[in-house]
């Protein structure tokens, strides 16, 4: 099932996608521009890695256009990118101030990889332009001075610290905000736009494993009579009551949704129509013997089920909801208090 991480992957690629084509056309103007200064001070070497990466950088942006790959594609050319500067210090006619490209590492690892990985490039590429340093400078006492040193040492550190703090709280406020967004304030289960994200991924892995996926539609019997007896703080305890009920009874790779009022999908991955009649009948039993208890009185509920599997009863969710709403009307119509599978019930014609 898709986690919370995997869809603010999804999430970022939108601006990681942006900050590439923005660092790619910098790239292809700044390496043109050094191209032609590294010329001029005879430093061909360096000429033609500017060269190099300014076409590089052409061939990336046109790559990204339409690309599922993003993460691929942006270490792709970040590696070279950050090699080339690497290059650039070694390089004997270039000048000191060449160091201060270095700087843009950690801000830009961080853009465009996020935290874990791109703490380590940023780490990795600053120690080594820090080894480079040393070596080329370790007879020149004007350049080995300990106040530059440590000024130049601690500016990295403090854009390498606040590159991943900033990362981190973006992420989490990100995560917060996605989570918020998919789910259901009253009872802290999903919703239907979380439904529906997981449906799709869930969907492809069934495509490509051949396994089952079913969904199970589950409608609580007279709920208006709660309400209407009790008011509607009993309703929404009720509603939360079931709520507890479905996540104790489901798997972690299961997901339990409310669609709005007293109706919940769950989403069964691994799991046929018949399998899921077994996990909806415990379902249904358990919310019939656990009544809730509201101020001292206890509430009998039951509730009625429909289940349509993905394959025999639809390719998309729309359907499969549709198909398992008729399951689900089908059995109130025959008492409640029953779970009914859509191959059971004619499809309307």
């Amino acid at each position: 099932m898709e986690s919370y991480s995997e869809a603010q992957k999804h999430l970022a690629r939108p601006y990681r996608k942006a900050v590439l084509r923005s660092l790619l056309a910098f790239t292809f103007g700044a390496g043109l521009l050094f191209f032609f200064l590294n010329l001029k001070n005879q430093n061909y070497p360096l000429a033609y890695a500017e060269l190099g990466m300014a076409v590089y950088s052409a061939f990336i942006f046109r790559a990204i256009s339409d690309t599922a790959h993003l993460e691929r594609w942006i270490l792709a050319f970040t590696l070279p990118f950050f090699t080339t500067m690497m290059f650039a210090l070694i390089s004997p006619r270039a000048t000191s101030t060449v160091y201060a490209w270095v700087l843009l590492i950690p801000i830009l690892s961080h853009l465009l990889m996020g935290r874990r990985l791109g703490l380590l490039i940023s780490a990795f590429y600053m120690i080594t332009a820090a080894v480079i340093f040393f070596f080329m400078h370790r007879n020149m006492p004007e350049m080995m001075q300990p106040l530059p040193i440590a000024n130049m040492g601690i500016m990295s550190l403090t854009i390498l610290a606040f590159s991943h703090i900033y990362e981190i709280t973006r992420e989490q406020s990100e995560s917060r905000l996605l989570k918020m967004a998919q789910t259901d304030a009253l009872t802290g289960l999903a919703n239907r736009a979380r439904l529906s994200d997981v449906f799709s991924s869930e969907r492809k892995r069934s495509l490509r494993q051949g396994t089952p996926l079913s969904v199970l539609l589950l409608d609580l019997d007279h709920f208006k009579q709660v309400n209407d007896q009790h008011g509607h703080e009993a309703g929404d305890q009720a509603l939360k009551h079931v709520s507890s009920i479905l996540r104790d009874a489901l798997r972690a790779t299961d997901l339990a949704t409310r669609l709005g009022g007293e109706e919940f999908a769950l989403l069964l991955s691994d799991t046929s129509a018949e399998q899921a009649l077994t996990v909806a009948d415990k379902i249904r039993s358990n919310i019939e013997t656990s009544p809730f208890h509201h101020q001292g009185q206890p509430i009998n509920l039951t509730v009625s089920g429909g289940i349509a599997q993905f394959g025999p009863d639809g390719g998309d969710l729309r359907t499969l909801i549709s198909r398992a709403d008729q399951s689900l009307y089908h059995a109130k119509d025959t008492g409640r208090n029953t779970i009914v599978i859509a191959g059971t019930v004619p499809a309307p014609a």
